[in-house]
C-alpha cells in the first residue's frame, strides 16, 4: 500500500500518483518518454542499466515493468535474469557489461567513479553516448527511488 493517498484511476498508483502534482507531471512524462524515445543507445543497453538500478533501488514497480517498445525490440527475459553475473555471463556484450557496471556505480558509489572507469567507458562509448547513458541513469535512480520511498509497488502498462 502506498504511503500517500493516490486517487483511483487508469494505470493504478504508478500512473495516478502524478495527478497529485499536475504541475510536475509533465516533467515526469518528458523524462520517461525522452529515455524511451530519444536515447541514442540500443534498447538492450538501456534496459540492463535500468534493471540493475531497479534491483539496487529495490523498486518492484521498476523491476517488473516491461515497456511494449522494449519487448517489440527483441529484449527477452533472459537479458534480465543474469544481472548478478553480468561480468561473466556470455550473453552480454561489452557495452552491456559497462552499462550495468556504470549503473551500479552510479546508484551505489557515484563518488568512486574514477578516471580509469571513464577511460574504459570511452573505449566503447562516444562522449554523446556516455552523456545519454548518464542521463538515463539519473531518471532510473530518481524515479525508481521515488516510487519505492512512496511504496508504489505495482507497475502500469505504459506504452513507450
Amino acid at each position: 500500500m502506498a504511503r500517500i493517498d493516490v486517487p483511483d484511476g487508469p494505470g493504478g498508483d504508478p500512473a495516478m500518483v502524478w495527478t497529485l502534482r499536475p504541475e510536475m507531471a509533465g516533467m515526469v512524462d518528458r523524462m520517461i518518454t525522452t529515455v524511451y524515445q530519444r536515447s541514442l543507445l540500443p534498447v538492450g543497453e538501456r534496459e540492463v542499466a535500468r534493471m540493475r538500478i531497479a534491483q539496487l533501488n529495490a523498486c518492484d514497480a521498476c523491476a517488473t515493468f516491461r515497456a511494449p517498445s522494449v519487448v517489440d525490440a527483441g529484449v527477452t527475459e533472459d537479458l534480465y535474469q543474469h544481472l548478478d553475473e553480468y561480468e561473466t555471463w556470455p550473453g552480454y556484450t561489452t557495452r552491456q557489461r559497462l552499462a550495468i557496471a556504470y549503473a551500479e556505480r552510479s546508484a551505489t558509489a557515484h563518488r568512486d567513479i574514477d578516471d580509469a572507469f571513464f577511460t574504459e567507458l570511452r573505449v566503447s562509448f562516444s562522449d554523446e553516448e556516455i552523456l545519454d547513458l548518464t542521463l538515463c541513469l539519473a531518471v532510473y535512480v530518481g524515479l525508481g527511488r521515488t516510487l519505492e520511498v512512496l511504496q508504489i509497488r505495482d507497475n502500469c502498462a505504459l506504452d513507450l
